[in-house]
């Protein structure tokens, strides 16, 4: 068995990333996914030009592998009406363009689950689907980053709001909507229906700011944003080595181990001093002991301390760049990257989150190209030859 959705068929009417990063991972599980594009492609496809010189998409391609192309002009009557036959053999339809946009097109849940009613519709959107500003242009930059809170939790007194790297809120939204359906899927085992399931940007920041929110919304407050010098606990905290070398103390249960880190880092005198005797004291004179710790770190690289912390049982973790991470031989054996074969032989990929120990994932095609697969589908839903003539004479298909 090739994943756990295999025969499930996904029909993705999806742009940029949060709708098409959930149909991908469905892909990666199984399903048979069709994306539907316009004439003229997802713009996503254009995410690089003119930018880099190098041949190939690695975002897009992430977000797009294992699926077949079907560029329809759904204008048309005879684009809509092949629209139409995907979504009423489909298990799963799933979008993110704006609702609005969805209406115009006819392909509203309502219309969809009366010609399909065992299909489950999953609707992706920036602010929500319905609501004042459900049409809003959104992005993660600006539903899930900008105003679910996330870049001003970031933000220390007197620093800029950070900048987002691509992709962070869409595919935390992808993989959020992959599991929903998922879930509706075998909700529909059992009632022999489909329903609408809805995943928005803003929602899923707002739930990884869950705790955060959560003590706002009970005591109405909540911690500003800190920099390393006044963390709450200073030895959960980030420091360098001799060399410059970044990495992270893990040391949660400050109390549990304040003893190991200072045998680890040989300073018995830091248990004696009356500034960080207990959690309050340690929180109130943050600053002087990130201080001495800055001064011990000093001492020796990364490549020694490693070993002394996990002698004495110090939790610890090295700040590693992409580059770094992509030559990681635990994030190897993790199972964070894939294989997969290429337009220019087998490349290695960053690997969808979920592995299965009897339905394994994998990665079925490369990323296609623009209706690549426009005939083969079309052939699938029962047209000829004669009838695809036409669709491309009518504009309908490139």
């Amino acid at each position: 068995m090739a994943g756990p959705l295999e025969g499930i068929r996904v029909v993705e009417l999806g742009v940029w990333v949060a709708g098409p990063s959930a149909a991908a991972i469905l892909a990666d599980w199984g399903a048979d996914v069709v994306k539907v594009e316009p004439p003229e492609g997802d713009p996503f496809r254009g995410l690089f030009a003119g930018l880099i010189e190098l041949e190939g998409n690695p975002p897009f391609e992430l977000d797009n592998r294992g699926k077949r192309s079907i560029a329809l002009d759904l204008e048309t009557p005879g684009g809509r009406e092949a629209a139409w036959r995907l979504i009423e053999r489909a298990d799963v339809f799933i979008s993110n363009l704006r609702p609005k946009a969805l209406e115009k097109l006819g392909l509203t849940y309502e219309a969809c689950s009366a010609r399909n009613p065992r299909l489950v519709y999953c609707q992706v959107t920036g602010y929500g689907p319905e609501g004042e500003e459900s049409n809003r242009a959104a992005y993660d930059v600006g539903a899930f980053w900008s105003r679910a809170g996330v870049a001003a939790s970031l933000m220390a007194p007197g620093m800029d709001p950070p900048q987002q790297r691509g992709g962070m809120g869409d595919h935390m939204t992808g993989a959020n909507a992959a599991g929903a359906i998922a879930a509706a899927l075998y909700a529909r085992e059992r009632t022999g229906r489909g329903q609408r399931v809805s995943v928005s940007l803003l929602r899923v920041g707002a739930y990884m700011m869950g705790w955060d929110l959560n003590t706002q919304l009970r005591f109405g407050l909540v911690g500003p944003p800190y920099d390393r010098y006044h963390a709450v606990n200073p030895i959960i905290n980030c420091f360098r080595d001799r060399d410059g070398r970044w990495f992270w103390l893990l040391l949660l249960q400050a109390d549990r181990h304040w003893p190991d880190l200072l045998r680890a880092i040989d300073a018995p005198w830091l248990a004696e001093d009356p500034r960080f005797r207990d959690i309050p004291s340690r929180r109130d004179h943050a600053p002087e002991l990130v201080a001495e710790l800055d001064r011990i770190f000093a001492r020796r690289p990364l490549s020694e301390w490693g070993p002394i912390f996990d002698h004495h049982n110090v939790w610890w973790a090295p700040v590693q760049t992409i580059a770094e991470l992509a030559e990681d031989p635990v994030a190897e054996q993790a199972g964070v990257f894939v294989r997969v074969e290429s337009p220019w032989g087998i490349v290695r990929q960053v690997a969808t989150p979920a592995s299965f120990s009897d339905t394994p994932a994998e990665v079925r095609r490369w990323a296609p190209e623009l209706g690549q697969h426009t005939e083969e589908v079309l052939l699938e839903l029962g047209y000829d030859w004669e009838e695809i003539s036409a669709l491309k004479e009518a504009g309908a298909i490139p």
